[in-house]
């Protein structure tokens, strides 16, 4: 069996060696090997078999055997099909009618989504073999096989071959070895205590808390607060939110420490996460906070992973990991209260970040210094239009938003204060903010200039039916009742199902019929 030894590990020496395929399995007997290379799609599995095939249906009963681990395979992979190389090495052919059984591919039954292409290669049959092989791997594929191989020649080959395989994978596994998981602990731990403070010093969930604790506040950060362009990343907006982000980030954290090292992963996520609040900063005006941004940033260093190492990452997480962040961004872009910008920008940000660190033990510095300029311009430019009056003019949510929290908390001067200031800032204010101020001047008495508020509300929304409530009142506690019952009429004529409404109209009425009785 000399001979057919030396064509075994001959072409399991090509196979892996020549065309990058590593080993699934190597039974014990030394005489079946099952190898794999998913990024072929042509012929992503591959068995070598050495047997002494007597009959066909012997042979006929080998690919059946196949087949059904061959579906095993595809089940496992998750693909939707798969073809499976099935190489017979054999001292000599069936004795009988065979040839019919490797004419055409044998299809699993169940399903019909793995397909077995057998190749005999025998004692005079090497040629069409070969031919069949070299068809299917889209190369020529020819080797001398003399009759005799000395014990030390397939020894050295076998040797070799294994050598090879060996230090593959070990050159492989090393990518995902560059660093223990540490930072990635100090972070869960870190936001963790910070949840816990926040719940104790007034709510994670209280707007005026979060911006006392750093969240990201645009009128605060154009006061010159810039620090709030890394605090968030450290802040949740209750449980949920930093179980979540908990959970995404001891996922993916180990991984890009693992792939980039300590250091280039604290770089890669506190740039990342710079980024997010960036990003959120120049497109929302809202309160915001979270390590969302971050944890996208890490899922950009991977995308940046799969980039220049295609083949590694799509075998170990390419399809998962695309899945997984196609499902956050549709989740993101579709659910409310998320703040998508602050995803998209983490997101850019891990890709960049990823670019300029590159991976351990290598180095493209003409690569890395272009993704460092490209970070640079886009950073600046993003705070450049960030502080622009254009921008500025835009940022009204962020304090409607702690003003409404303070009112919840009757704390009407602060909300009052915030607003005032909101208005001073501002070209343009919205019938919101006009009619919020309002609110908190009722609240301290100051019943004219809440008038005055009301009607610009009023002005500018002309169906606004709560402004026209509040008038109501304000002209009740001015006396005038009349003008009263014309606007809570229009109150009421814009929202009838509001009991509220309706009562006070009543109660006009019943005030209106008393007084014309006297």
């Amino acid at each position: 069996m000399n001979k057919e030894d030396f064509i075994f590990w001959r072409l399991a020496n090509f196979f892996i060696t020549e065309q990058g395929y590593r080993i699934i399995q190597l039974f014990e007997n030394q005489k079946e090997l099952w190898l794999e290379k998913l990024e072929n799609k042509n012929v992503p599995i591959v068995r070598l078999f050495i047997n002494e095939l007597n009959w066909s249906n012997a042979l006929h009963r080998d690919i059946e055997f196949t087949a059904t681990n061959g579906e095993n395979i595809r089940k496992q992979l998750h693909r939707g099909d798969l073809t499976l190389a099935n190489i017979y090495i054999s001292p000599y052919p069936p004795v009988d009618d065979y040839e019919y059984r490797l004419e055409k591919p044998y299809i699993y039954p169940e399903g019909n989504k793995t397909s077995i292409i057998s190749i005999l290669l025998a004692d005079g049959k090497y040629d069409s073999g070969f031919e069949t092989l070299s068809r299917l791997l889209e190369r020529q594929i020819v080797f001398e096989i003399n009759e005799e191989y000395s014990e030390e020649t397939i020894h050295a080959l076998k040797k070799l071959t294994l050598e090879t395989a060996v230090k593959q994978a070990e050159s492989e596994k090393a990518v995902f070895e560059n660093g223990r998981p540490l930072f990635t602990y100090f972070f869960i731990i870190v936001q963790i205590l910070v949840f816990f403070w926040l719940e104790m010093h007034g709510g994670s969930t209280n707007n005026a808390t979060l911006i006392k604790y750093g969240a990201k506040f645009n009128p605060l950060i154009y006061e010159g607060e810039w620090w709030r362009f890394i605090t968030p990343i450290f802040l949740h907006i209750g449980f949920l939110h930093l179980a979540m982000n908990t959970l995404a980030l001891y996922y993916l954290g180990v991984a890009v420490e693992r792939l980039y090292g300590n250091i280039r992963f604290l770089f890669i996520y506190l740039f990342a996460g710079i980024a997010g609040v960036i990003a959120s900063f120049i497109f929302s005006s809202n309160i915001s906070a979270g390590a969302s941004g971050a944890i996208y940033g890490c899922f950009g260093a991977l995308l940046y992973f799969g980039m220049i190492q295609p083949k590694l990452f799509f075998r170990t997480m390419g399809l998962n990991l695309i899945v997984v962040l196609g499902i956050n961004l549709v989740f993101s872009f579709y659910a409310s209260g998320i703040d998508s910008a602050g995803h998209l920008g983490g997101l850019a940000g891990g890709f960049l970040t990823a670019g300029i660190v590159y991976l351990p033990k290598q180095k493209r510095i003409f690569l890395q210094a272009i993704f460092f300029l490209l970070s640079a311009a886009i950073i600046w430019g993003a705070l450049t239009y960030g502080f622009s009056t254009n921008a500025r003019t835009r940022d009204e949510g962020s304090s409607l938003a702690l003003a409404q929290d303070y009112i919840k908390q009757d704390q009407f001067d602060q909300a009052y204060q915030v607003l005032k200031d909101t208005e001073k800032k501002l070209k343009s204010p919205t019938a919101n903010l006009y009619f919020l101020l309002s609110y908190t001047e009722i609240k301290k008495g100051m019943f004219p200039v809440a008038k005055t508020h009301l009607e610009k509300a009023i002005e500018l929304t002309p169906n606004f039916d709560e402004a026209y409530y509040n008038l109501a009142f304000i002209n009740i506690e001015e006396k005038d009742f009349k003008q009263a019952k014309i606007n809570a009429e229009k109150a009421l004529k814009l929202n009838p199902d509001r009991k509220e409404y309706s009562d006070l109209v009543k109660k006009i009425n019943e005030h209106l019929s008393t007084k014309g009785a006297e």
